[in-house]
């Protein structure tokens, strides 16, 4: 392999070797986030429904007396929306959106741990055959025998309405 394949092998993969990240379950997929971005696990919490709002980021919550948008990704990836169980629970995460630190609610049906993973697991989301918009997916990565998704946050958030993030 030249050198320029090489590196176009791993372009999508923006840490160093390894990234530990916390894996999380919507409709029987794993997703995960970098760990460094989330600041807490929440049971479910009660939700205001904010008028015109893109069906993604449908409402809000109160997080230690601040109101942070709650963001569904099931929506974002065109999945069905799926009744809460016990297991469901909201991770807050911290994101730089055009240059701010938000504060963003992520519904997840489980959350399962926080992990390592590893470089030389990953790949590229494929361009034809998937389901989900390629610029959506960051990289996926094999574990055992299955893959685990990294979703490009950055892109999904950016393509969404910014009133929806500006609570």
């Amino acid at each position: 392999m030249n050198k320029i394949a090489a590196e176009r092998d791993v372009s999508h993969w923006h840490y160093p070797e390894e990234v530990e990240v916390l894996t999380f379950d919507l409709n029987g997929e794993t997703f995960a986030l970098e760990a460094v971005l989330v600041r807490e696990i929440l049971d479910l919490l009660p939700e205001t429904t904010v008028p015109g709002s893109q069906p993604f980021v449908a409402g809000v919550i109160n997080f230690r007396g601040k109101v942070i948008p709650l963001a569904d990704l099931r929506l974002a990836f065109g999945m069905e929306a799926t009744e809460t169980t016990s297991d469901s629970r909201i991770v807050v995460i911290e994101l730089d959106l055009d240059g701010e630190p938000t504060l963003v609610g992520l519904r997840t049906d489980k959350v399962n741990e926080v992990t390592t993973l590893a470089r030389a697991s990953s790949e590229a989301p494929p361009r034809i055959g998937m389901r989900w918009r390629a610029d959506y997916i960051r990289c996926l990565v094999r574990n055992g025998g299955e893959f685990i998704i990294l979703p490009n946050l950055q892109a999904i958030f950016a393509a969404r309405d910014d009133r929806a993030l500006s609570a």
